[in-house]
């Protein structure tokens, strides 16, 4: 039997939290067409992969890639850590359906500047992300904010029930489309305003339409829990599943609350469908939002439009060459970027091994210097958290960034290696991974990411890009039940 690609002797992680087992991949097309021994078989392309690992290609669930993965279409911070698909339009913000002039709305404005938003519907949006071809699948949320900045001339007020039924036209309009379902900021300024009741009107067309439902939660800090609660009664009355986003104790103040916080998240996904995803970094990085500015915590100022000059600086020493507080300091700084140091190892830890919990990266791309997650998410949590502190078995951290994600973004066929799947495919040396990345040089390609194969096509090997995109928009395909299948310790794959 011939194939297209043959790639002999991995340990295959097949992304259900099974065992690595050693076999042979076939892939044929787009697909993977046999997992076994194929001693006999030939191939167009062979790959010799003994004594190394192969994983469906990873999925970041949070990104912030909305118009890079048309602008800069080759997205090797994703494809060079294994990341096959990234989920874009998280936190409130995406690119459609949008068009704007003039100023764009904080924090809209980590996505580019107002000539990026030029998609007036999803079907524009998804004709662009096709016709540029990029190197990773691209799935997409569309975001309470930008539907926001549609239908309201200003946002520090609830919307009206005029404009409620625009946006929710417009959000039906875009799950019919195919678009994953929709995400919320409501820790933001331009959508903190918006009370339950708007979120459960829009959630509604969510649940209506089979999709899914994720929030950067309206508090991360000492209000978590009654944020939590809100997130939870806003998907349960919508009757769509729920996926936190980043969730995380944020403040100092807040250190050592994980606990709590999953407690809550494991009684909830008892009764309804309920995940959370995380990042491996105990920084977190945004617009520079003067309501987490304190002195408590070491703050990193990326990007300044008004002081370029202050950028890659801490705003505590901006401040004190200014003479000025923090806060005052801030203010002459936005809009800007900032990296904050406000979260405790070990609620990190807790939040990203719990069952429940999926991998996202959150990384910036248009920030000039991002933070590391954007290029090294992923090996980090294999190599350091995964391989050298055992925090949770290699079969289990793959699940959390393939099959997991898969299932609960309902990406048909993809997430599990298995015949008949889409060929998305990591290969991978567990010995040698590491995420070069840090907060000081973070622009930096991961080690031991050998190959990387999108919908058949190899786009990245031997640590470059091939040259060769195999991505595409994947439009949702399945209705998912807000309902949960199982206890929250066994999850459910494709």
């Amino acid at each position: 039997m011939r194939y297209d690609t043959l790639i002999r002797g991995a340990w295959i992680v097949d992304g259900t939290g099974a065992e690595p087992f050693r076999a042979d991949l076939a892939v044929r097309g787009e697909r993977i067409v046999a997992v076994g021994a194929l001693s006999e078989a030939t191939a167009d392309t062979v790959i010799d992969a003994h004594g190394r690992y192969l994983a469906p290609g990873f999925i970041d669930v949070h990104t912030h890639d909305d118009t890079n993965v048309i602008r800069t279409p080759g997205m090797l911070p994703k494809l060079s850590q294994g990341v096959t698909t990234v989920v874009v339009g998280n936190c409130g913000i995406s690119a459609a359906p949008v068009t704007l002039s003039g100023d764009v709305p904080d924090p809209m404005n980590l996505l580019g500047r107002a000539e990026d938003f030029r998609y007036p519907s999803f079907e524009a949006y998804a004709d662009a992300v096709d016709a540029a071809a990029p190197a990773v699948n691209v799935a997409a949320l569309i975001g309470h904010t930008s539907l926001r900045s549609q239908a309201m001339g200003d946002f520090d007020r609830p919307a009206d029930e005029a404009e409620i039924l625009a946006m929710r036209d417009a959000l039906r309009k875009a799950l019919a489309a195919g678009a994953l379902g929709m995400s919320s900021g409501l820790a933001y300024r331009n959508a903190f305003h918006a009370p339950q009741a708007e979120m459960r009107a829009l959630v509604a067309e969510v649940g209506a339409a089979g999709g899914v439902y994720t929030t950067h939660l309206r508090d991360e800090f000492a209000g978590l829990i009654d944020a939590m609660d809100e997130a939870f009664d806003t998907a349960r009355q919508g009757q769509a599943p729920l996926v936190i986003s980043h969730l995380k104790c944020a403040g100092a103040g807040n250190w050592g609350g994980a606990p709590r916080a999953l407690g809550k998240l494991e009684d909830a996904a008892r009764h309804q469908r309920a995940h959370c995803d995380c990042y491996p970094y105990t920084a977190g990085s945004s617009t520079l939002d003067l309501g987490q500015v304190t002195d408590e915590i070491a703050i990193f100022i990326t990007w300044s439009d008004p002081h370029p000059e202050q950028a890659q600086r801490a705003l505590a020493e901006i401040a004190a060459d200014w003479g000025v507080s923090l806060i005052d300091a801030a203010r002459r700084l936005q809009p800007a970027g900032a990296v904050y140091h406000n979260m405790s190892e070990d609620d990190m830890r807790r939040v990203l091994a719990h069952p429940l919990a999926m991998i996202g990266s959150d990384g910036l791309p248009n920030d000039p210097h991002p933070h590391p997650r954007l290029w090294g998410a992923f090996p980090r949590v294999l190599a350091h958290y995964s391989r050298d502190l055992e925090l949770m078995p290699l079969a289990e951290a793959i699940r959390k960034m393939t099959g997991l994600s898969a299932a609960q973004f309902g990406l048909t066929d993809r997430g599990v290696i298995r015949e008949g799947g889409y060929a998305d495919l990591t290969l991978f040396d567990l010995d040698t991974l590491e995420d070069v990345a840090d907060y000081a040089r973070p622009i930096a390609a991961a080690r031991g990411i050998e190959l990387v194969m999108v919908n058949g096509t190899i786009g990245y090997r031997a640590g470059a890009a091939t040259g060769e995109r195999g991505g595409r928009l994947l439009r949702r395909s399945e209705r998912l039940s807000p309902q949960p299948t199982s206890s929250f310790t066994t999850e459910e794959t494709p």
